[in-house]
């Protein structure tokens, strides 16, 4: 299961005199991503390298450093430890010592690895997206079953005689929550998935 990040975590080392600072953060889209980056950039360093990863996006850049030396580690160590809506900074102060493209990679991308293998995290939980409609006499009951399929009902208006709500659900309990809806009225409480999206949970 993928994770994200609960707070913004860093990791620092010193390689050959070369001072390597890793900061990892959350995203929510891309704009998000690169507010993260430029909000931690030291512009008095020498390099600023850095990667992020948002559902099926991603960028890199080596920001100086020999082609492929640093964005693509700092991506490889984000999508080996499985994480996502995830951005990592990799801020490097040059000690007068090359590290050859090898020695680079293996900086850049254990400086991101180690920062986001210390951080604390939490699963990325899948939502859907469901519509109950059900009558006054069911409304405690739908409350009850949704409470216990941990769904959140964001939304609920009176129609005619009907309650109609929204509810977001852990893509997992989507079909359990819609039989047990069904089973404690006879039938008479209708639900019906809406559609998917990814939101942040800890279950």
């Amino acid at each position: 299961m993928a994770k994200i990040l609960i707070a913004t975590a860093d990791y620092q080392q010193l390689i050959k005199r070369s001072r390597f600072v890793a900061v990892a953060g959350y995203c929510e889209d891309p704009e998000q991503a690169e507010d993260f980056l430029d909000r931690h950039r030291d512009l008095s360093a020498t390099h600023n390298c850095w990667a992020w990863k948002v559902g099926q996006q991603f960028r890199s850049d080596d920001d100086g450093e020999p082609g492929g030396t640093a964005g693509r580690p700092i991506l490889r160590a984000i999508e080996q430890q499985n994480f996502d809506h995830t951005a990592v900074l990799v801020i490097r102060w040059y000690g007068g010592i090359k590290l050859g493209a090898g020695g680079l990679s293996r900086a850049y991308g254990g400086s991101a690895a180690e920062c986001l293998r210390l951080a604390d995290n939490r699963p990325l939980v899948r939502y859907s997206r469901m519509e109950v409609r059900c009558r006054f006499e069911h409304v405690n009951t739908v409350h009850q079953i949704s409470a216990a399929h941990a769904a959140s009902i964001t939304e609920q208006n009176w129609q005619s005689e009907q309650l109609v709500l929204q509810l977001e659900v852990p893509d997992r309990q989507v079909a359990r929550l819609r039989q047990a809806l069904l089973d404690a009225s006879n039938g008479q409480i209708s639900a019906a998935a809406l559609d998917m999206h990814a939101l942040l949970g800890d279950f």
